[in-house]
């Protein structure tokens, strides 16, 4: 079951939620208001020295040579 992060656009609010498959509309725990949107959540991966953001892993994606920086 996978964690989502969401922002009311009715009152700002920012908050977490774990969403099954079929759920029903996610509500802002704030306000009440259906009006909310997913929001890009950060990842990091945890290895034998501890949490590593995902911006650090070697190669891969866009940060292996491109000027994205």
């Amino acid at each position: 079951m996978p964690i989502y992060e969401y922002r009311c656009a009715a009152c700002g609010k920012d908050f977490e939620r774990y969403v099954q498959t079929g759920a029903a509309a996610v509500a802002c725990p704030g306000c009440q208001s259906n009006d909310v949107k997913r929001t890009l959540s950060i990842v990091a991966f945890k290895t034998s020295s501890g949490f590593v953001p995902s911006t650090m892993s070697a190669g891969g994606g866009c940060c292996s040579g491109c000027a994205c920086h």
